[in-house]
């Protein structure tokens, strides 16, 4: 199997962004986003899931975050898709229920190229730090799309918004990296069809 890398360049009126993900890398991250919170949460997820991740991002921040983190989770599902390839040998389905504090939080994922997000998490503060927490949706939302993924996130408990997003994160991030590995006994693809 060849380098598992991508990398991704979106242009718009709203945004620029660029995006280098490696899938087989030891969770270093470079990230600048101009959303703090978000950076943070980034680079969450490439250390839990061990992947390399460049993010930098121009975004119309002067009206709101709501680009820069839409169109970041359509990058970022974009790269992931380009690196997957055909996704010959991978396993696929990847789970983790993953606490964090008082939180606790169950993701599940299907690299099943049919894009499907279901969310259950409610959030009582409307910002974390600089981030909007209505953006944790959209973040998932364009990811599912671009990747063509099905993604499950549910808070089972939790109060600390912070801690409920973040886990969110961490638990997605070991979700896809259950996913993405390679499984020696799976000589194709994991399908009845033939075809991810």
């Amino acid at each position: 199997m060849g380098e598992r890398i991508a990398s991704v360049i979106r242009k718009t009126k709203e945004t620029d962004i660029s995006i280098k993900l490696n899938i087989d890398g030891t969770g270093e991250a470079k990230i600048e986003t101009g959303i703090g919170f978000f950076d943070h949460m980034l680079k969450a997820f490439a250390k839990h899931g061990l992947f390399d991740l460049e993010v930098k991002v121009k975004g119309d921040l002067d009206v709101d975050g709501h680009h820069t983190v839409e169109d970041t989770g359509i990058a970022l599902g974009q790269a992931l898709l380009q690196a997957l390839g055909d996704k010959k040998g991978i396993r696929r389905y990847g789970s983790e229920i993953l606490p964090m504090d008082e939180s606790l939080v169950l993701a599940a994922v299907d690299l099943c190229g049919r894009p499907y997000l279901a969310m259950d998490a409610a959030f009582t503060a409307p910002m974390v730090g600089d981030f909007d927490t209505q953006l944790v949706n959209e973040f998932f939302y364009a990811v599912s799309y671009s990747a063509m993924m099905n993604i499950h996130l549910r808070v089972l408990t939790g109060s600390n918004d912070h801690h409920k997003i973040e886990a969110i994160f961490k638990a997605f991030a070991k979700a896809v990296d259950t996913a993405t590995t390679v499984d020696p006994r799976i000589t194709d693809v994991l399908s009845t069809k033939g075809a991810l």
